[in-house]
């Protein structure tokens, strides 16, 4: 319920979607922990990030054609939950798995963000090896119904 009101309060800030992103940025580092944290918006075979937590390493806008690949599949096709516990299951989904690990990573949460049926989006989030496990994935679920509106709001610009 706190983490409803402070995601709500954010909500109402103008300048949008800065402040709610920031917000959920800091939510999820307290509820769930990442080293880093991006939201991509699903436009046609491609996502595209909105926000990240790493600038420099994933900035906004980047374009990744990840639709048609074995995680795309799995996470927008078929809208489910991705735990990667190490280095193989992120060598298995992400092409940029070397980038990851040199910036610590070793595990990951992906998170379908789905609406109407469709996926519109994903919350992703990067760990260091052995952080994550299937309660911080429950936990990083609960908190995709908050980003609808904002990635309806990307599509609106692809």
């Amino acid at each position: 319920m706190e983490n409803d009101i402070s995601l709500y309060q954010a909500m109402k800030k103008s300048n949008q979607p800065q402040p709610f992103f920031q917000a959920l940025d800091a939510l999820l580092q307290q509820e769930v922990g990442h080293i880093l944290f991006t939201l991509l918006a699903v436009d046609s075979d491609e996502v595209v990030r909105i926000y990240s937590s790493d600038v420099d390493h994933y900035p906004v806008s980047g374009r990744k054609p990840m639709t048609d690949t074995p995680w795309g599949r799995h996470v927008i096709g078929e809208q489910k939950s991705f735990l990667a516990k190490d280095m193989d299951d992120l060598k298995w989904a992400f092409f940029d798995h070397e980038l990851i690990a040199s910036l610590g990573g070793g595990t990951q949460i992906n998170v379908p963000v789905v609406f109407n049926g469709e996926c519109i989006g994903t919350i992703n989030l990067t760990h260091r090896a052995g952080e994550y496990n299937e309660s911080h994935l429950a936990r990083a679920e609960a908190f995709a119904p908050w980003i609808i509106p904002y990635f309806l709001q990307a599509a609106r610009h692809f």
